[in-house]
């Protein structure tokens, strides 16, 4: 699955929107939207504080593995 795929399907099982997934991240919802879309790929930093937001909720990481 493509990481873009991948953010949304997670974000979506947290049942937020890409507002508060970018309030969260400390970025803008543009970005977050960017990132859904492929638009616009996340740096090492976002994804680690993507990962860390999922694995704090219990939710398959974005590698695939808990």
């Amino acid at each position: 699955m493509e990481y873009s795929k991948k953010i949304k399907l997670l974000r979506e099982k947290l049942f937020i929107s890409q507002k508060e997934l970018a309030d969260m991240l400390g970025v803008s919802f543009v970005t977050v939207n960017r990132w859904e879309t492929s638009k616009f790929n996340p740096t090492i930093k976002a994804k680690k504080k993507l990962n860390d937001l999922f694995v704090s909720n219990d939710i398959n990481t974005l590698g695939g593995k808990k």
